[in-house]
């Protein structure tokens, strides 16, 4: 099944819904960083709602970041995603190693503990718009739930979920975003609450094979649902040598003399998909040239 998102409306359009299939992107993250267990969990969880909420953005060219600045053995993570749900990311130590939760469950919790969460929109503005919160769990979805509620003063539940096989690769992943309309009548806050509160889990739904309409209409089928749009979504990167190039003008003339001086080749990797560019002395001389003009 290829990853996509759907979009949906509830209850009179008193609610909004977004549903999630991303296992390729999570493998393809996996592989980009050959990442641990506990990390492909951690990072799949926020790439899955970072496209989510990429297709949330209203403009083309609006750019959505997810940052996770943690006290836990991973560090932090970096999810970003533009409105076509493009997603890319990393994990500030892809290798954190940890024994199982004590329900059997990789534990990322643990793997993140304490730490801040920032939300950070640019919409083509003077300032990209930026929202902080305390981390609540380390679960991620939990802590985005918070950030909607008190950032954004939008009643949401998150749920994201990471299934691994044996051998460590991405068995399924994929979760929902479900939020209440400003206008929505009073009651129905408590009706979703009671109707969520029987949902085992996301990963529950996802070891079963269902698709993101199955998902929603399993936990939203009572409120009389609408699918209004379907979007592809990917682990994609737009590096390219061009702008890795920008980014060594960047360093300054004095820096490029010194690996210039050096006589050896030098290597940029890309943060987010983890390709290597290699610069020869002869490409860097010409950068120097380049900069002067």
């Amino acid at each position: 099944m290829a990853d996509y998102i759907v979009r949906g409306m509830a209850a009179d359009n008193q609610i909004r819904v977004f549903a999630a299939t991303t296992k390729k992107l999570v493998e393809d993250a996996r592989q980009a960083h050959n990442t641990s267990p506990v990390a492909t969990a951690a990072l799949g969880r926020l790439l899955t709602a970072g496209a989510m909420m990429g297709s949330m953005c209203k403009g083309e060219k609006d750019m959505l970041t997810l940052q996770i600045q943690c006290s836990g053995p991973i560090q932090g993570l970096t999810v970003t995603a533009d409105a076509a749900a493009n997603v890319k990311g990393y994990a500030y130590n892809p290798n954190v190693m940890l024994p199982p939760s004590d329900k059997g469950k990789l534990d990322v919790g643990k793997a993140l503990d304490l730490g801040v969460l920032s939300v950070i929109k640019d919409m083509g503005l003077k300032e990209p718009y930026m929202g902080q919160t305390q981390l609540v769990s380390g679960e991620i979805a939990e802590d985005l739930t918070y950030y909607f509620a008190t950032s954004e003063q939008v009643p949401s539940a998150v749920a994201l979920g990471v299934l691994m096989n044996k051998d460590n690769t991405v068995k399924q992943a994929g979760g929902f975003i479900i939020q209440l309309m400003p206008f929505a009548e009073d009651g129905l806050a408590e009706k979703l609450e009671g109707k969520l509160s029987k949902i085992t889990s996301i990963t529950s739904l996802l070891e079963q094979d269902m698709t993101p309409e199955d998902i929603i209409h399993q936990v939203l089928g009572d409120f009389g649902v609408e699918i209004t749009d379907n979007i592809s979504t990917r682990f994609y990167c737009n590096c390219c040598k061009e702008r890795v190039e920008k980014a060594i003008v960047s360093v300054g003339s004095a820096e490029l003399r010194s690996m210039i001086a050096d006589n050896k080749p030098i290597e940029v990797n890309c943060h987010f998909c983890n390709k290597k560019y290699t610069f020869d002395i002869e490409e860097l001389k010409e950068i120097l040239r380049k900069s002067k003009r």
